[in-house]
């Protein structure tokens, strides 16, 4: 009704419309010449009060009788109708709506602050952990990959979702991400170490944090991951991790050495560290990223196809963006999302604010999608960009349904995260697959030095591809030398000779003996 009425008055006021138009001649932009001018049989009528509904209506209608059309805005109107008025799309993230100021306020200046005083934490050893929701292969909704998989029967994998548990400390250090996800072994993970993955790997059939897992994650993430850290650092281990009051987030996780304190109910979004931009500037990172593989994809792919390549997009390729969107979040960026908790242990912070790593990262999602082109794509704006990062602000566990739906996948593509296959074939780097490896590094080294005018330029990718396959070279060598070493009868078959009857045992003892007389009489 709002948009109904602006528009209304934009039209009153001839914003668009040819000359203005009084009460009595009030036709629209198309309308003819006023009633005193005649232009013949075949002109449009004119269109004065008594006369704008046609030959065969009533009475003229007053304005309070007029029945309002439905008002449908274009996407240029409605982005002109905001920046007229200055109008902005905002949102409320976590529990902004029923946030509790002045509990948020009595526990940072009271508690929290008697916590650090008694326990003598350094920033270095105070930590917050919060989860958060991830569509990880979903697009703005007008792009037409998503509107042609809305279309399509069965498997969405725009509903796709993990769960992410990010936590860091009040000195600007992130630990490993730990991550839920809904299969064990996504076929695209298949002969990955899990202990070798960016993140700590975690799953159940919803994708989302329980208790169990929340222990699981405490015990074999955080704690070896935060002693590392104070290790290297030359601390004690002596922690305090903060908690919300989630479900999923267990009351007994205990260990020696630290010491777990939950927010009061109602503050995460007044107060949580992680809750204060680290989040939502890690999706706009996470987007941007995806966006920009898409491009690098399109641009050494002459015969490229962006619905195959989206194809292709794995669980795997998701784990590539994450990595990547935590490593570009820096120390000093943030340190400054614990400000409003602990404004003491940032004082000095230099780095760009969160809402600037945010705002950046959009822009240039926004200008990637114009490269890639197409439906939903070459208009894309910084809403759209913004409007699929805060939708999984509200995601809930998957439904019974939804599970279902994934459970049963129903073409390729959705097999392609399916569960591993279990046969057998070979695994891993080995010999042969190593070889492969230098033989086409050294191809790729040749190539450069043959097709590249500057010879520094070549001569500096070389020596990035030799420090790069250093430890696949010295392993292949390794490989090599133990093949090497294996005694020679592990190369060959041992078969069981059967034993000889026994008339085959005389008669070749006869054989020998003719043999011998003959000898002797010689």
């Amino acid at each position: 009704m709002l948009f109904e009425n602006f528009a209304v008055r934009d039209r009153e006021e001839g914003e668009d419309a040819g000359p203005s138009a009084s009460a009595a001649d009030t036709v629209g932009e198309d309308a003819g010449p006023p009633a005193s001018d005649t232009v013949g049989e075949d002109a449009a009528p004119s269109a004065s009060a008594a006369d704008t509904v046609g030959e065969d209506a009533g009475p003229p209608a007053s304005a309070a009788d007029k029945v309002p059309s439905a008002f449908n805005a274009s996407k240029g109107w409605f982005e002109k109708f905001k920046k007229r008025f200055g109008l902005k799309n905002v949102s409320l993230h976590g529990e902004m709506a029923s946030a509790d100021t002045a509990e948020a306020e009595a526990f940072v200046n009271n508690k929290f602050k008697a916590i650090i005083e008694e326990g003598g934490y350094k920033p270095e050893q105070v930590f917050n952990m919060d989860e958060t929701a991830l569509f990880w292969k979903r697009m703005p909704s007008r792009t037409f990959i998503m509107q042609e998989e809305a279309k399509a029967p069965g498997f969405k994998v725009h509903k796709d979702r993990l769960t992410l548990a990010m936590c860091g400390n009040a000195a600007g250090f992130m630990i490993k991400p730990g991550l839920i996800y809904r299969s064990k072994n996504p076929r695209a993970l298949k002969n990955k170490n899990k202990d070798d993955l960016p993140v700590y790997w975690m799953y159940n059939a919803k994708a989302w944090m329980t208790k169990v897992l929340n222990l699981d994650w405490f015990k074999n993430c955080f704690i070896p991951e935060v002693k590392c850290y104070l290790r290297g650092k030359g601390l004690d281990f002596k922690v305090l991790l903060l908690l919300d009051n989630a479900g999923g987030h267990g009351n007994d996780l205990a260990y020696d050495g630290v010491q777990i304190e939950f927010l009061p109910p109602n503050t995460t979004s007044l107060i949580q560290p992680m809750d204060q931009g680290v989040i939502r500037a890690f999706k706009a990172l996470y987007t941007r990223n995806t966006l920009q593989h898409l491009v690098d994809a399109m641009d050494s792919d002459q015969d490229f196809s962006l619905k195959d390549y989206w194809r292709g997009y794995t669980i795997a390729s998701c784990l590539q963006n994450i990595q990547r969107a935590i490593q570009e979040m820096k120390t000093e960026t943030l340190k400054a999302c614990w400000k409003k908790l602990w404004p003491e242990a940032v004082q000095n912070a230099t780095g760009g604010s969160l809402d600037e790593v945010h705002h950046s990262a959009v822009e240039t999602a926004v200008n990637l999608a114009k490269q890639i082109g197409g439906d939903g794509f070459n208009d894309m704006s910084p809403d759209d960009i913004n409007a699929l990062i805060d939708g999984d602000a509200d995601a809930q566990p998957l439904t019974d349904a939804e599970l279902a739906e994934m459970t049963k996948p129903q073409s390729d593509d959705e097999r392609e995260e399916g569960e591993e296959d279990t046969r057998d074939e070979e695994e891993g780097l080995t010999l042969g697959r190593l070889a492969t490896m230098v033989r086409m590094a050294t191809e790729l080294k040749r190539v450069a030095e043959e097709w590249d005018p500057l010879m520094s330029r070549s001569l500096h990718f070389s020596n990035v591809i030799d420090g790069g396959m250093s430890v696949y070279k010295d392993l292949f060598a390794k490989k090599k030398k133990e093949r090497q070493q294996l005694p020679i009868t592990m190369f060959f078959s041992r078969t069981n000779t059967p034993a000889p009857r026994a008339s085959e045992e005389e008669n070749t003892a006869e054989r020998s003996q003719d043999a011998a007389a003959q000898s002797e009489e010689q």
